[in-house]
């Protein structure tokens, strides 16, 4: 990257009466502004950086390098399936006919959007095996929120007062949140050393508050990558005590078309579309977190929800807008596209994706992930210490380096890792490991790619025992070097602000 000059904020380039653009001075702009009120109006113009094009276009491209992406080169984290999204999908979701929707527009000039809706919806239901999806949460965390808030109702329905949510204590930290945030009580459940879940100590918690149980939340493949085999035991304990079970969608990479969560007995869950369905999530967003239930809990989803009208006379169905009371079949309702049902451009990526595998091809995601993180397990698990032995799912988990005689740890693994050009695997999480090293492959990646990785893996192990200073000052080619992240927490820099009070 060139940070000569380049590598300074877009103000710090700003000189001014510099322009990047031109329109002439007796442009008519009447006929596409419209007079605003006086309240909404500045009473100075807006403090905007003065350049011109070329400076900013470098400006922006220099800075796209210091970023790292799916499309950049390996993105191995585990637990966050940052899969390849298929330019196609892209294109897709840019289409002008979807783009250009507004979001309180007529229904009847939707049809298309609804139908796209409607079809995920049902999609989804067959995936999972449940029996209706609400498309609306915007993200996994919200899902999660969304799923517990309908237990909480189905519990309500019957007079029951229930408020503990039991979670394994190798769950993603998202799932207590979620509860705490629902105000529900978190009870933890322990893990056996195989990492699966211990039903003697479930058992028990049941014994001891199975009345108060609302729900039990599960990831399977757990976070540890690790298939629950008793989970057909676990959700029928948990059900007889009267709690449902909520199936956190984050691994069904793992699964996708081999399995499905309802066939467990499972009866709420979310799943995150930017994870299974293909748009990579980092950097905060976008996401979509729909959630489905099983037959019997459809009245709890939120509304609105997407609805088919079946033709009176023979030509096309047409779709509307429930908005929780009944539905006339007269177009003209309003439909929210992303307003109230999501990121739509989200969906119409996770909808191209499932269209373009089709239901013969989809089937082949889940093995081919397994796959490639088992094949990863097998060749690195000489040099890094492998805590559970046997077959794991979509990710490996290794406890950081066999040998630690040097005091090369986890953390200085991941730094190294930048330096030939690979984004790092997650680390330190799970919990139950102090060196935690997760790496999930994807179904997407071929052999080479990963046979590279491997290599410059077994290179790091090699380098932690002949040079390990080298390992622990990394990264040494990175545009910003090793860096003190609990300083940086602590005492940030706000650069923009400072530029902008001068």
């Amino acid at each position: 990257m060139n940070r000569t000059l380049y590598g300074n904020l877009i103000f710090e380039l700003s000189k001014k009466g510099r322009r990047g653009y031109s329109l002439p001075t007796d442009y008519d702009r009447s006929h596409t502004t419209a007079e605003l009120p006086e309240a909404l109006l500045r009473k100075e113009p807006a403090r905007l950086p003065e350049c011109d094009e070329l400076t900013v276009v470098r400006h922006y491209t220099n800075l796209s390098h210091n970023n790292f992406g799916v499309n950049d080169g390996f993105y191995p984290l585990g637990s966050c399936t940052m899969k390849y999204n298929p330019v196609i999908n892209e294109e897709i979701a840019g289409l002008k006919a979807f783009a250009g929707l507004h979001p309180l527009q007529p229904a009847e000039t939707c049809q298309g959007a609804l139908e796209v809706y409607y079809n995920l919806q049902e999609s989804l239901a067959e995936l999972a095996g449940l029996s209706q999806f609400t498309l609306n949460p915007c993200a996994g965390a919200h899902g999660e929120l969304t799923g517990l808030i309908v237990i909480r109702a189905y519990h309500e329905s019957r007079n029951e007062v229930r408020t503990k949510v039991l979670i394994p204590d190798s769950a993603h930290g998202t799932n207590p949140a979620s509860a705490a945030v629902c105000g529900l009580e978190v009870v933890e459940v322990k893990s056996l050393a195989n990492g699966t879940v211990d039903t003697d100590h479930l058992r028990q918690l049941l014994s001891e508050m199975g009345g108060e149980v609302a729900a039990m939340m599960m990831t399977n493949p757990n976070t540890l990558g690790i298939f629950e085999t008793n989970v057909l035991e676990i959700t029928e304990m948990v059900h007889k005590a009267g709690g449902l079970m909520y199936y956190d969608g984050a691994n069904l990479n793992a699964l996708l078309g081999e399995c499905r969560p309802g066939d467990m007995g499972f009866d709420v869950m979310h799943i995150n579309l930017h994870k299974t369905f293909s748009t990579p999530h980092g950097g905060g967003g976008p996401g979509s977190g729909p959630v489905g239930v099983r037959k019997g809990l459809e009245q709890f989803l939120p509304m609105p929800r997407v609805v088919q009208i079946p033709a009176e006379e023979e030509g096309l169905e047409s779709f509307a807008v429930d908005w929780g009371t009944s539905v006339s079949g007269e177009r003209g309702s309003e439909i929210a596209v992303g307003n109230f049902f999501g990121n739509f451009g989200v969906m119409l990526k996770a909808y191209a994706y499932i269209l373009s595998l089709g239901r013969e091809n989809i089937r082949e995601v889940g093995p081919l992930a397994v796959l490639n993180a088992n094949y990863i397990k097998e060749r690195l698990k000489d040099d890094y210490l492998l805590p559970i032995e046997g077959l794991c799912k979509h990710e490996v988990v290794f406890d950081g380096l066999r040998d630690k005689s040097t005091g090369v740890t986890t953390m200085d693994v991941a730094k190294r890792l930048l330096d030939y050009g690979y984004h790092a695997p997650t680390i330190y999480f799970p919990l139950l490991f102090h060196e935690s090293l997760m790496i999930e492959p994807t179904e997407n990646e071929s052999k080479e790619t990963i046979d590279a990785f491997i290599d410059v893996m077994h290179r790091i192990a090699q380098e932690a025992k002949t040079d390990p200073e080298l390992v622990k000052t990394a990264p040494h080619n990175t545009p910003i070097g090793r860096v003190d992240d609990v300083l940086a927490a602590k005492q940030a820099i706000t650069t923009f602000w400072k530029v902008m009070k001068e």
